[in-house]
């Protein structure tokens, strides 16, 4: 599910409520910033322990995704997204959030096979929410 907005719209603040909610019912939840387990997904190929750890993640019930691109992907970035995305498609939700819209991640993702794969394991089939109105934050500062 891709939940998409500007800054301070409450993107994170809905997605975990969300995954909080899911655990609360009994499904396994990891809340992570995209570019940190990114990182660490590209130092696992490393140590040699990126099977075990995508089969970690595939095995969550949800999986969130929080910050999704907020800077640019690098090649082994995308290829570990599609991994990742491939082994949870069907069969486990990912919530993804960020600042841009849906329709600018192929531009993104700037590789077009690979932009296609990713988006379509990621927008086919899912919900999308894009949240819209005043910054959180500007409203809470103004109260």
């Amino acid at each position: 599910m891709p939940l998409t907005g500007a800054t301070g719209y409450g993107k994170t603040w809905l997605a975990c409520a969300l995954g909080q909610q899911a655990a609360r019912l009994g499904f396994s939840v990891l809340y992570a910033r995209a570019p940190r387990l990114l990182e660490e997904l590209h130092v696992a190929h490393g140590d040699g322990s990126f099977a075990r750890r995508l089969g970690q993640l595939a095995k969550l019930d949800l999986l969130i995704l929080d910050d999704s691109a907020i800077a640019p992907i690098a090649a082994h970035e995308r290829n570990d997204l599609l991994e990742l995305l491939d082994d949870r498609v069907g069969s486990r939700s990912t919530l993804i959030t960020s600042q841009l819209p849906v329709t600018a991640w192929h531009a993104w993702l700037d590789e077009p096979t690979l932009a296609d794969a990713i988006l379509d394991r990621i927008v086919h089939g899912s919900h999308k929410m894009a949240l819209k109105g005043e910054s959180m934050r500007k409203l809470a500062k103004a109260a």
